[in-house]
């Protein structure tokens, strides 16, 4: 039964579900003292070992929270996909306020059981809700990009989301989110990695013009184009980039796509984590002296 209830929750449990198997707790404390349990948080144990998946660690973080509690904003994102997992606090709601180590928890007045759902049995809001609770937290751009990503998963549902925020009166989100939604495309843009749905939001912050992602170019997939331009963004993270053949075939494009007029420029990701501001000038400087030429 514990572990049939543990391989269920990504190997971790909480002690009111051990004494609803009918341990007691001399008898939890007894499996702490052997190895078996190892505790996580109070009343929340790892079952049979120490080593945690990102998504057992989720659920620990319900678990340390007690009953009604789901996992929400930030981590809710995470767990569908929609982007990398964060650091820090891991994003709970709850009913009433919880102090629990590396979890910050949301005090909600009211989640009804339609903004509430399971991910691979982890306790989450509703993509709709987990929306509305990051349009608080998030710059437009940054929620516009969010969006698309659900959009690009076909996990948006436009009626639904209508439907909380008509609901929803009073929420500071209701308003950026309403914003956001008004901007989305049948298409969204076909971004890859977060650092490029980085560069986008960037671009779209300084209000220049919108290039295509992910599109063909002389018979090359090149990560942003600007067509009337002609100028081609490639945006390197070391990690995709940082052995001799890449660097090699790097070049190769590159030369590939100047023969046929196109100006290409690399941006690395370190320029646009700590030099934004530059990167827009540079950016603004080449699209609007190709418009002027």
């Amino acid at each position: 039964m514990l572990a049939e209830l543990a391989a269920r929750q990504h190997g971790v449990v909480a002690a009111r579900q051990l004494r609803e198997l009918g341990f007691t707790r001399p008898s939890i404390q007894r499996r702490t003292d052997a190895g078996r349990l190892h505790r996580l948080h109070r009343g929340v144990y790892a079952a049979g070992h120490t080593k945690l998946s990102v998504r057992a660690r989720w659920m620990a973080a319900v678990l340390a929270c007690g009953l009604d509690v789901v996992l929400s904003h930030a981590a809710a994102v995470a767990l569908r996909g929609l982007r990398t997992v964060p650091s820090g606090p891991i994003d709970v709601s709850a009913p009433g306020p919880h102090k629990v180590h590396g979890v910050r928890c949301h005090v909600t007045r009211s989640l009804p059981e339609q903004d509430r759902t399971r991910i691979d049995a982890i306790p989450v809001t509703s993509l709709e809700r987990t929306l509305l609770d990051q349009a608080e937290n998030l710059r437009s751009q940054r929620l516009r990009s969010l969006l698309e990503a659900a959009q690009q998963r076909d996990l948006l549902d436009v009626r639904s989301l209508n439907a909380l925020i008509a609901r929803s009166p009073g929420r500071r989100g209701v308003k950026p989110l309403a914003e956001a939604l008004a901007q989305l495309t049948d298409e969204p843009p076909w971004t890859q990695s977060e650092l490029e749905r980085r560069f986008l939001e960037l671009v779209r912050d300084a209000g220049l013009p919108e290039p295509q992602a992910n599109v063909l170019v002389a018979g090359e997939l090149v990560d942003f184009s600007w067509a009337a331009q002609r100028l081609v963004v490639e945006v390197d993270g070391y990690r995709f980039h940082k052995t001799r053949s890449s660097f090699e075939a790097d070049r190769r494009r590159d030369a590939g796509l100047q023969i046929v007029g196109r100006r290409v420029v690399r941006i690395t990701a370190r320029r646009i984590e700590h030099d934004s501001r530059g990167l827009i000038a540079d950016l603004r400087r080449l699209l609007i002296g190709s418009a002027a030429a």
